[in-house]
């Protein structure tokens, strides 16, 4: 099994891109071009990244981090894949609140900011769709419902904090669409059986029957963003981004948090669409 710092290595490389600022109902604000570069050092003993964002109007700004193998952050976990999610270790009202999510798939990456104001509601979601150089993959189309209807059989893995031995575990997903105004969805895995039903508001799917109000947006490039409308103590919630790799695969990725609002666990999901 990789190593975390192996692990991370697998984004190393020059993504070119652009953060899309979204309003919480998916709508977008403002795009701004960028360049991350990740470059290892010292035979890949650290890495220097440099963010640079060139707006349209103003002078482009840089970014710069050093990590080395002993400095990586305790609130970032990393798949072998090179996934990741950071964020907030602890969720506690009236203080801000998110994470940061990567998926990587061939030369491209996807990463996306979910942010929570002062008033634990969802204030933006930030999404980062990036390639490297000479890459001539496409960019995935908007994700919409139809892209979701069917059966999806996962193999899931969750990686914890404190770096045990990490659990494996299929799941079984089946989404359906009962009238043009609502989706339902039943996901199984383990012993466990989720059943939940959703309104469709043009891009947003509203789960409005559940203590805490669950939104996903369907973005572009098959982007997916699930997460409650408002953060809550005494309810356990997910902060999840998903993306569309082809019609028939799926990865979603989410860090997990307790009733308690403290940070449990990272899933990664790879679901293949079975009809």
């Amino acid at each position: 099994m990789l190593s975390q710092w192996e692990s991370f290595l697998k984004n190393l490389g020059e993504w070119q891109g652009s953060f899309t600022r979204l309003s919480p109902q998916g709508e977008e604000i403002e795009d701004t071009l960028t360049v991350v570069t990740l470059e290892g050092r010292e035979n890949n003993q650290a890495v220097h990244q440099v963010v640079r964002y060139l707006p349209p109007d103003k002078p482009s700004r840089d970014v710069v981090v050093d990590y080395s193998k002993t400095s990586l952050n305790r609130s970032i976990l990393f798949f072998e894949n090179g996934a990741f999610a950071q964020g907030s270790m602890q969720f506690a009202p009236y203080g801000t609140f998110g994470g940061e999510f990567g998926l990587i798939s061939g030369d491209r990456r996807l990463r996306m900011i979910i942010f929570y104001n002062g008033s634990s509601k969802l204030e933006r979601v930030v999404l980062i769709r990036e390639k490297l150089p000479n890459s001539n993959t496409p960019e995935k189309p908007q994700l919409m419902v139809k892209n979701l209807l069917g059966e999806w059989q996962g193999e899931a893995i969750t990686i914890y904090p404190d770096f045990r031995t990490p659990d494996t575990f299929k799941s079984h997903l089946k989404i359906t669409q009962p009238s043009s105004n609502y989706l339902e969805q039943t996901l199984s895995f383990g012993t466990r059986q989720i059943t939940s039903q959703a309104r469709i508001d043009g891009s947003r799917l509203l789960f409005e029957n559940s203590p805490l109000k669950i939104q996903i947006l369907l973005l572009p490039d098959g982007a997916s963003c699930n997460c409650p409308l408002e953060a809550k103590l005494r309810h356990n919630f997910v902060l999840e981004i998903g993306w569309l790799l082809a019609p028939n695969k799926r990865q979603r990725i989410t860090r997990n948090y307790n009733e308690k609002g403290t940070w449990t666990s990272c899933t990664l999901v790879t679901e293949t669409k079975l009809n």
